[in-house]
């Protein structure tokens, strides 16, 4: 399949998402709206599992170091805005921390996804139980082997015996997960981990420059739809990689590449990543993006043909993230 053939596949499979948003009637803790006569984020499926997700996701790293009660008031604006998908790692400075007290009285409400760069089962299991704690909570709804990025160092661990999967497979048996993805920045650690097991999901960067420019991504796209794993997105807002001395990298320093600041860019950008066969997208970790986000994805619709077009040739003059190697 080609990229054009793709991406024409890809925006029938969007529009079939919102026609499937209509029709479904199946209601879960993580489905149910927010309260209030405010517009609220469209919502998607996740996989089949009859849950329906912000097509926002709130990237937990936002409030790493954050004071609580900033931490909680945003925490509580995204609620009302429609945003139940909630992504965090422990990896994310003190973000579980701060995160499981905002949350907290949302929680049965909320879909939280957290993750690990254990491979082996003690330190897999150490760290679940960690996040849990800091989390205020007795599940995750989802739970990731995140980063994969090595078949030998990341897959071949985790699947051996002793390694974190073992930890993975107990714990979605007892009820404290419900259901087991992935995280990947690389297309062939992500399609070795889509052979190896029936993942529930997979998160991964779908980015406008990477896609259009280098062919990056609908590889990974087309064999999650191919084995039935819901596809969550990163990157939406990624411009480029970062110039060299360039005066806003400050600015945005929890983005390790130049985000997409200027409104026009980032809508078609964020449009581009949801025209595609995703759940949702996930926010950077800068409050600022976080917010402007929410606000494009209010009144999504699909990319158009001229709009891609724009897109691409704004792509041709852009050194995209992905491939990070040159």
């Amino acid at each position: 399949m080609n990229r054009r053939t793709f991406l024409q596949s890809a925006a029938a499979s969007a529009a079939a998402f919102a026609a499937g948003q209509a029709e479904s009637t199946e209601t879960t803790p993580a489905d149910e709206p927010p309260s209030g006569n405010a517009p609220t984020l469209p919502r998607r499926e996740y996989g089949q599992t009859g849950i329906k997700l912000s097509v926002v996701g709130f990237g937990g790293l936002v409030v790493s170091s954050m004071e609580q009660k900033h931490a909680n008031r945003l925490v509580a604006e995204a609620v009302e805005r429609g945003v139940n998908y909630f992504d965090v790692a422990p990896t994310y400075g003190n973000a579980e921390e701060v995160l499981g007290p905002a949350l907290e009285p949302y929680r049965k409400k909320a879909f939280l996804a957290c993750k690990t760069t254990q491979r082996r089962r003690d330190g897999a299991a150490a760290e679940l139980d960690r996040s849990l704690k800091r989390l205020r909570t007795d599940h995750f709804d989802l739970y990731q082997l995140h980063a994969i990025a090595d078949v030998t160092k990341d897959l071949d661990a985790a699947f051996a015996k002793g390694g974190a999967m073992e930890v993975f497979i107990e714990a979605r048996k007892s009820g404290r997960l419900r259901h087991l993805g992935f995280s990947a920045h690389s297309i062939e650690a992500a399609v070795a981990a889509m052979d190896r097991y029936d993942f529930d999901s997979v998160l991964f960067p779908v980015n406008f420059a990477s896609f259009l420019k280098n062919d990056w991504g609908p590889r990974i796209l087309e064999k999650a739809r191919a084995k039935g794993v819901a596809r969550l997105a990163l990157k939406a807002l990624a411009r480029q990689k970062w110039p060299q001395d360039a005066p806003d990298r400050s600015k945005y320093s929890r983005c390790w590449y130049q985000p997409l600041t200027d409104r026009r860019e980032a809508e078609l950008g964020l449009r581009f990543t949801l025209s595609q066969p995703v759940t949702a997208a996930v926010s950077p970790g800068e409050e600022v993006l976080l917010r402007m986000m929410i606000e494009l994805a209010m009144n999504f619709r699909p990319i158009g043909g001229g709009e891609e077009a724009e897109l691409k040739t704004l792509a041709a003059k852009l050194t995209p993230v992905f491939p990070t190697t040159s």
